[in-house]
């Protein structure tokens, strides 16, 4: 019961104005930035963060999630229209969803992509409302010895989101930690690292740091590619009504890739992109017509789609609960969170209860905004994948200037988010994972402060976080995970070898 009192006093919180203008530009950026190929939800997220600083963290979290939601409705649009995925979690949705546009059917596929990622986000904040309190609760018997361990699990899981490189994932992860230190030691009050300069007293921002990898980078990279304009689609409005048969196949995919989607969305990686595949691979082998899927599947369209929607309520669930990003775009909320002095964690239902539950209510009043905007304007969404470069660029570059400029007037760290593009262009030449690195910098605080208080209560001796029973169990946990990549590694590497072997011979 009490439970609903807190819900109901979140609904009333969130029909506050600003808070419903804040949900709804949430939800119509993200749609814009799905359509749009290239321009991810990350990045958007960094580039709206200091635009949500004059406004409460609650109104910050719910234009931040409201981007991440949008951008997974809307990257069906170009999918199923174009064949192109205007979102890396859309990507599995052109298989089937073109095709289905080129039988005539992409109105169907549309409505009831819409449709199911509707249902997929109700069932996703459900979940996140039923799981975040239970878990929160749970993790209140942590001591800073079993947040250190868990920060070390996390880093350990955390080093893995790119899965062709783990040890180009954990080296960023140390970059970030390192960066992290940069600046005034909390402690003693001693200079690290600062080189003599004053500007880098205070540490590097992470907002300049955010902006440049992931915008100025995007910017960069779209700028020096070859452009070609896609054709896209016209789809009337009549044309959003399913048959019988489409929607018979498609109710089991949706509610099976909804719950699919959100136990995956508590996972560590992309996590949003891994559900789709995951939901796609499952209804293909439970399929009594396989044969179907690559030929214009309903339920190929419909499931991934509906999982990619409720892997990010997931996802939500470590953040708010442990204060444990487990993917970029986690990252930046938490370090939105933080930049209004709300730190995510097991104490955030109790010192900041209208936080979660403001948050939960704006995501059901979300959702529906969603819907709503998805069906009637898709075909106005679809041309907006056809504006050039050339006129997208500049504007975002300009929101990115006066953005990080704006947050503490700092002409340096500008010239931070330049240089920091500059780095991000060459890290996804060279295929350096960048999401690893910006958790590493937004983890390095809580991380520096467990460690710092376990060496206080154990007098220096940290071999005593042996003696926690949760503390040496998060650490076999990681010992396991690591014995497990190196292992599979190592077979793998001796399976190549012997196939190359049998071609010689």
């Amino acid at each position: 019961m009490e439970g609903l009192g807190l819900l109901f006093n979140g609904f009333i919180n969130s029909l506050t104005m600003v808070n419903l203008v804040a949900c709804f530009i949430g939800a119509l950026v993200g749609t814009l930035v799905g359509v749009l190929p290239g321009l991810g939800p990350t990045a958007t997220m960094v580039l709206m963060l200091p635009f949500t600083l004059p406004y409460g963290p609650t109104t910050g979290l719910i234009m931040m999630t409201g981007v991440w939601y949008g951008a997974m409705y809307g990257g069906s649009t170009t999918s199923i229209l174009v064949n192109i995925p205007g979102e890396a979690a859309s990507v599995v949705t052109c298989i089937d969803g073109y095709q289905m546009c080129k039988q005539g059917r992409a109105g169907a596929a549309l409505a009831l992509v819409a449709v199911g990622s509707f249902v997929a986000g109700t069932i996703g904040i459900l979940g996140l409302q039923f799981f975040a309190p239970l878990l929160g609760n749970a993790a209140l018997s942590f001591g800073p010895p079993e947040f250190l361990c868990f920060m070390i699990l996390a880093f350990v899981l955390l080093s893995n989101l790119s899965a062709e490189a783990p040890l180009k994932g954990a080296l960023m992860i140390a970059l970030g930690l390192f960066l992290s230190t940069i600046g005034i030691n909390p402690m003693d009050s001693y200079p690290r690292f600062t080189f003599g300069s004053e500007k880098l007293m205070l540490g590097i921002d992470f907002l300049p740091i955010a902006v440049g990898l992931f915008g100025i980078s995007e910017i960069l990279s779209i700028a020096i590619e070859k452009y070609v304009k896609p054709v896209v689609r016209k789809v009337r409005l009549k044309e959003l009504y399913p048959n019988k048969d489409e929607i018979r196949r498609s109710v089991s995919p949706m509610l099976r890739g909804s719950i699919l989607g959100f136990f995956v969305g508590l996972l560590p990686g992309p996590c949003t992109v891994i559900s789709t595949f995951v939901a796609y691979a499952l209804e293909k082998r439970i399929s009594k017509t396989p044969e179907r899927f690559g030929h214009g599947a309903v339920e190929g369209v419909v499931a991934p789609e509906s999982a990619n929607n409720s892997a990010v309520m997931g996802s939500m669930v470590p953040l708010l609960t442990l204060g444990i990003p487990f993917a970029a775009p986690s990252a930046i909320m938490l370090a939105g969170l933080r930049m209004h002095n709300v730190e995510p964690g097991p104490m955030l239902f109790t010192t900041n209860p209208d936080v979660f539950w403001t948050f939960i209510a704006a995501m059901y009043l979300g959702n529906l905004m969603l819907l709503i905007l998805n069906l009637p304007l898709v075909g106005a969404f679809a041309r907006i994948a056809v504006i050039r470069p050339q006129i997208l660029l500049p504007i975002i570059s300009v929101i990115c200037l006066v953005g990080v400029y704006s947050v503490r007037n700092s002409l340096f760290d500008v010239w931070v988010m330049i240089a920091a593009g500059v780095v991000g262009l060459f890290l996804r030449k060279w295929k350096y994972p960048i999401a690893p690195f910006i958790i590493g910098v937004v983890l390095g605080p809580t991380t520096e402060n467990s460690l710092r208080q376990t060496l206080l209560m154990f007098k220096g001796d940290v071999s005593l976080v042996v003696d926690r029973p949760l503390s040496i169990t998060l650490l076999a946990l990681a010992a396991a995970f690591l014995a497990y990549k190196f292992m599979a590694a190592a077979l793998g590497k001796k399976y190549a070898l012997k196939i190359e072997e049998d071609k010689l011979l």
